[in-house]
């Protein structure tokens, strides 16, 4: 009979996790030694990414904490900051490491606690209330689909763990606290991606993804639902091998302070990181500590050419991202190269076992730095199962997989293509490359929205700058101190004040109206006709569409596509922040055929009308990729029912609802029909050539939705 899995079943044992051998390795080298600085991992969804990070806490040593510290300070050495200090000789408690998980939609208060405003400024006393980051100190900080989180939560989040401590400052009350955590985040990069400055900030990066190999899946599903049917006995018979890992761990701990890192291993470091052109020198010190921390979880004192190779594997990878659109990878070649040319005379010689100068491929290292099964490999070891049966053959998983990598954004033309079978789309032509991308001016929602932080429209935001005060509605916000005295004062007498204190009460308090930028949904409809097909053209058209997701990436946008050729339009990608995706699909566009404007335009009413119920806060910008011709269906080009009047019905139809639009015009030659400017004037918006879309184009002037849109109200006055 099946039992249902509750909150306080057994997690599922870390040693019985099926292969994954880097993402294994790369939390138990945390374990280890938590100075590695974390690990974020980056995969496809349903890989276990989250099992795996939570049965690690199973594996980590106890701690002791002082009785009653909110802020579990070790009874040996106190933080002597500690807010519930100064700790004296009290109880102390034995307690598992924590493993404290962030939620997406947690606010900052959530995350680094709150001050008692009132209290502070009536009673002079600082009552905190801790937050995550104090939870999670001495512990583990597990943070799901980081890439979704707000990016000044992520930059809180990674200050502390580079700190060691978490500051609370509201209105000149400050409070400081111990935050040493082991954080691990986990990602699909489906869903966008980390800036790449937020990249920096985790020590190590792994890819994972599903096997493909049949037997190694079977076993992946024998097991969960073994586990899913008793947690509990699935749990104990596995118990041995997870008392046997825990062990380990603890002597690579006890280990790690007596590893020496030679000269040889720091150059050999400096010169990898110099080699695949990382910035800064976080690379290095990161590199050095993992190398360290294999060294220990080998058993050695030593740092071995082995353990810098795997170190670079996984501390490089996340940082070699320069663009947006750039996958993350190592060209392991390369990397191979760089160690043998720093590898220094004080290095023993390889054993020549064939007689010539080339290693045996078949032989013990041949499957890299860690690969074999004994004490000195880097890779944990396969785990059989709790009868001694063997796992299925793991498949070793590619630090760069070639089915997931994003576009780059400088493709280089395809070549003409063979003619088309019979078959294929009438007109349709294969697609093309795009120009290099440029940086674009900024194009704005006018007015003042209060959407998601971001980086283009002014939006009330809870950063930037202060434009006024306001009853809280809710819990309270940034505090207004001066708005808050100014309505606390008249009634001091006939509250009965005594003494120097200010009686606050709840309906004093304002918070502060703040205005910032926010980020919008970006929807692009490309028009794909055979009217855009000329291929330098499309490759200029593609280089702006990059271009501009280049820019929303930027500002924080979520972005989505629709295409139009042939008979309709299509939705090439539903609203995402994954701007990668985006640049993906554009790469593929074939163009050819007819030109239904209307379709397109009709198409992206009805997105942005789902959009507005799924999200009402985030305001809509639309950006028509176009030279304005339409064609279709019979009927002459602007008489009744003809292409450009229903393209004409519709913009109007977008325009109705307050759609902030641009039109880019892509009409080249020496002979302009000017049907782009036409349309923008329908959907009451602003268009713009491709030259003035460039932000360094000395002929373009500052043009913004805001503008076109005030212009158009003064015709309408005259």
């Amino acid at each position: 009979m099946t039992t249902a899995h509750n909150t306080t079943s057994p997690q599922y044992p870390f040693t019985a996790v099926v292969g994954m051998d880097d993402l294994r390795l790369a939390l138990l080298l945390n374990a280890v030694s938590p100075a590695v600085g974390g690990v974020l991992v980056r995969g496809e969804k349903g890989t276990a990414k989250s099992t795996a990070v939570r049965a690690l806490s199973a594996l980590m040593p106890a701690v002791d904490v002082v009785g009653g510290c909110r802020f579990a300070c070790a009874p040996a050495a106190p933080d002597p900051g500690c807010p519930d200090g100064p700790h004296g000789t009290g109880p102390v408690e034995h307690r598992p490491t924590r493993m404290v998980e962030l939620p997406v939609g947690a606010s900052e208060d959530r995350l680094v606690g709150a001050l008692d405003i009132e209290r502070a400024l009536s009673e002079g006393v600082k009552a905190f209330e801790p937050g995550l980051l104090a939870d999670a100190h001495r512990g583990i900080l597990y943070v799901d689909e980081v890439n979704l989180l707000h990016d000044h939560l992520v930059d809180l989040l990674l200050d502390a763990a580079a700190m060691g401590a978490s500051y609370v400052e509201r209105e000149g009350v400050s409070v400081r606290h111990a935050a040493r955590f082991l954080l691990v985040g986990t990602m699909n990069p489906e869903e966008g991606e980390l800036r790449p400055q937020l990249l920096d900030r985790f020590g190590l990066t792994v890819e994972v993804a599903a096997s493909r190999e049949p037997d190694q899946r079977v076993e992946v599903v024998r097991r969960r639902l073994a586990y899913d049917a008793d947690p509990a006995g699935f749990a104990a018979r596995w118990a041995g091998d997870e008392d046997e890992l825990r062990g380990r761990i603890a002597e690579a701990r006890e280990l790690l302070p007596r590893v020496t890192l030679g000269d040889r291993a720091l150059r050999q470091i400096a010169a990898t990181c110099a080699a695949f052109e990382v910035d800064g020198m976080r690379a290095d010190i990161v590199m050095a500590r993992t190398a360290t921390a294999l060294a220990a979880w080998a058993g050695r004192t030593d740092v071995a050419e082995e353990d810098v190779r795997q170190a670079a594997l996984l501390a490089l990878p996340h940082r070699r991202r320069r663009n947006p659109f750039d996958a993350p990878g190592l060209d392991e070649d390369k990397l191979d190269e760089t160690l043998e040319e720093f590898r220094g005379t004080d290095e023993a010689p390889a054993p020549d076992t064939n007689g010539d100068d080339d290693p045996d491929p078949d032989g013990p290292d041949g499957g890299g730095p860690g690969g074999g099964d004994g004490p000195e490999g880097g890779h944990p070891p396969q785990e059989g199962g709790p009868e001694g049966a063997p796992l299925p053959p793991e498949t070793g998983l590619p630090h760069q997989q070639d089915g997931e990598a994003p576009p780059t954004p400088q493709a280089p033309e395809q070549p003409e293509p063979e003619p088309r079978p019979q078959g294929g789309a009438a007109g349709e032509k294969p697609a093309v490359g795009a120009t290099e991308p440029f940086r674009t001016r900024r194009l704005d929602v006018p007015g003042l929205g209060e959407g998601a932080d971001g980086r283009r429209s002014r939006a009330r935001t809870a950063h930037g700058r202060t434009t006024g005060a306001r009853r809280p509605r809710g819990a309270l916000g940034k505090l207004h101190l001066a708005a808050t005295v100014q309505a606390a004062a008249p009634h001091q007498k006939a509250r009965g004040r005594r003494g120097t204190g200010l009686v606050v009460r709840r309906d004093d308090l304002r918070e502060a109206v703040r205005e910032g930028r926010e980020g919008n949904l970006v929807l692009f409809v490309v028009d794909a006709s055979g009217s855009m097909a000329a291929r330098k053209r499309m490759s200029a058209v593609k280089g702006a569409v990059l271009s501009l997701l280049l820019d929303a990436y930027q500002r924080r946008d979520k972005i989505g596509m629709i295409t139009f050729r042939g008979t309709g339009a299509d939705l090439a990608l539903p609203p995402t922040s994954s701007v990668e995706a985006g640049a993906a699909r554009l790469e593929q566009l074939p163009t050819g055929g007819r030109t239904p404007l209307s379709e397109g335009l009709l198409k992206a009413h009805e997105v942005l009308r789902i959009e507005r119920m799924r999200d009402p806060s985030r305001r809509a910008l639309l950006v028509v990729v176009t030279d304005g011709r339409a064609t279709g269906a019979p009927g002459a080009g602007r008489a009744a029912g003809g292409p450009l009047a229903r393209a004409s019905r519709a913009a109007r139809l977008l325009a109705a609802d307050g759609t902030a639009a641009v039109v880019v015009d892509c009409e080249a030659g020496p002979v302009r029909l000017g049907l782009a400017g036409e349309l923008a004037r329908d959907l009451q918006g602003t268009a713009i050539t491709l030259d003035e879309l460039r932000a360094d184009s000395v002929s373009a002037l500052v043009r913004t939705v805001q503008g076109t849109r005030t212009t158009h109200g003064n015709r309408k006055a005259a």
